[in-house]
């Protein structure tokens, strides 16, 4: 168990480290802000675990046991502010983390897409996303109003890639997206990672004979999901259950994303403060499990690792 300000100082840097290696020499019109891009990161990660139950109750936190350590903190306005400008850069840190932990071994990596609602569906009028978030259907939700999240795990929980559409949008032409962004790079993509040339391993929500030819030779996505219950291949035993414990490992990352972290209370006013705040989970997420293994304790116990 460690105490918050050496979980402080031990993300911060890490983050400082890559934002020195990663500086750009484009300079921001306006005066210089009262925080650096490295402790905005800091505190933009630290404040997605559960305890807080919302910005507000992280920021009279901060302001009561942080001051000490961030002397210039701003009000919380000008905080949400900045977390938004270094959206990119928080990406990029999470995807940082993943690419420390890295075991170029693994000959596979776990991807499934899972509900992200950001408003009650049953609500009259239009939402703060109107025309980005809509209405769609996920198994264990049902109905629901906002997006659909897909991610990519290693064995090892590690989150190497993740990206949203809308929640209407069926896991077939997201992952059509996300295989495109992984092969031709984009720089406002960031979140996607880079091209894996093994295998992924999914769900039936992925299954199309047509998309996995289409998949693998466009990228080079080689996509292996279960048959259908009444099909005439159907899988070994073995086989399943070996699927069905790579499935345990990608619900047990949407449980810490979503309960752990608080992303289940997300309710976004705009697109690039929910795009910061789920990087900074997915930061969080993998830094947790990277300070796991050095402390030498399991590398999903995140219950304990603070004392708070």
């Amino acid at each position: 168990m460690l105490d918050v300000d050496t979980f402080l100082t031990t993300l911060y840097v890490i983050a400082d480290d890559f934002c020195q290696s990663h500086r750009s020499e484009q300079r921001r019109p306006g005066p210089e802000s009262s925080l650096s891009e490295s402790e905005v990161i800091t505190l933009a990660v630290f404040a997605r675990w559960s305890r807080f139950a919302s910005e507000r109750d992280f920021y009279r936190y901060a302001e009561g046991h942080l001051r000490g350590a961030f002397p210039t903190l701003p009000d919380l306005s000008q905080f949400n502010r900045l977390m938004r400008l270094y959206a990119d850069t928080i990406e990029e840190i999470a995807l940082h983390m993943a690419q420390i932990m890295e075991d170029s071994g693994r000959p596979y990596q776990a991807l499934d897409a899972s509900a992200m609602p950001v408003r009650d569906v049953k609500r009259c009028g239009h939402s703060w996303l109107a025309g980005y978030a809509d209405i769609g259907w996920f198994n264990s939700l049902g109905w629901h109003e906002g997006f659909s999240l897909l991610t990519a795990v290693e064995p090892s929980g590690v989150i190497t890639s993740f990206c949203f559409g809308a929640a209407s949008t069926a896991d077939q032409p997201l992952a059509e997206a996300f295989f495109d962004a992984r092969s031709n790079p984009n720089p406002r993509l960031k979140s996607v990672g880079s091209a894996f040339s093994r295998a992924y391993v999914a769900d039936k929500g992925f299954e199309g004979v047509e998309n996995h030819r289409r998949w693998l030779e466009s990228y080079g996505a080689d996509v292996i999901h279960p048959p259908k219950r009444n099909s005439r291949k159907p899988w070994p035993k073995r086989l399943r259950r070996w699927v069905a414990s790579i499935r345990q490992i990608v619900e047990s990352v949407y449980d810490k994303l979503f309960n752990t972290f608080g992303l289940w209370r997300e309710r976004p006013h705009e697109l690039t403060g929910l795009r910061a705040r789920l990087a900074a989970r997915a930061a969080l997420h993998n830094f947790s499990i990277w300070l796991n293994g050095q402390l030498g304790r399991p590398r999903l116990a995140f219950a304990d690792l603070l004392g708070w």
